[in-house]
């Protein structure tokens, strides 16, 4: 017997990336027990997101919004953070994971969006005007280069550089190569030819 409520339900959360049918429905099972007492603190969370949370109006990571203040998020306003080196990633995730593994501490310029002229996403639409204001306004001695290593985001990289190099601010990429604990049978030939133009001595 289908139930109609929780087959909308499980629909928009099946919306959600890494969430299929099958996974929707035990989450709103569970949201379901203890008198859905889950479900209305989840509600009340989620209906006022939006109204808390915005982008950073310097990096554009994710902000707390408060009253009359700017929207700054905690890494543009940590002074313990290096604003002499700059991290150009494509999305929030991308600062989130750079983040949790703890070894950078500069500061960040999200792009939001990575080079597809197939998309119809050009140098116009990745704000590199911005970006640019940031190096030359904020002291910035080296931009660090972190778009993923796929074709939009190598694209990305060396339109980056081209505009960067022509303000006279040092300009590096992340390397890229084998995962920690990964085995070479089974890396790609472009993750493997990185790996070792990329080496470096022990």
């Amino acid at each position: 017997m289908r139930v109609a409520s929780l087959d909308r339900l499980q629909r928009l959360l099946a919306k959600l990336p890494g969430v299929g049918e099958k996974t929707a429905l035990r989450y709103i099972l569970r949201l379901l027990e203890n008198d859905g007492a889950l479900a209305r603190d989840l509600a009340e969370e989620l209906a006022t997101l939006p109204n808390r949370i915005g982008s950073c109006e310097r990096c554009g990571h994710l902000a707390e919004r408060r009253d009359h203040l700017a929207l700054l998020c905690a890494v543009c306003t940590d002074e313990r953070r290096d604003a002499s080196i700059l991290c150009v990633v494509a999305r929030v995730p991308d600062v989130l994971a750079l983040e949790r593994a703890g070894a950078y501490r500069g500061r960040y310029h999200v792009l939001g969006r990575l080079l597809s002229p197939l998309d119809g996403i050009g140098p116009d639409e990745l704000g590199l005007d911005r970006l640019l204001r940031r190096a030359r306004e904020d002291g910035v001695r080296e931009v660090v280069i972190a778009t993923p290593p796929t074709v939009d985001g190598e694209a990305t990289a060396l339109l980056l550089k081209r505009e960067l190099e022509a303000s006279g601010v040092a300009v590096t990429r992340i390397a890229s190569g084998l995962p920690h604990g990964g085995e070479l049978e089974f890396a790609d030939p472009i993750t493997l030819g990185r790996a070792l133009a990329g080496r470096r001595a022990i």
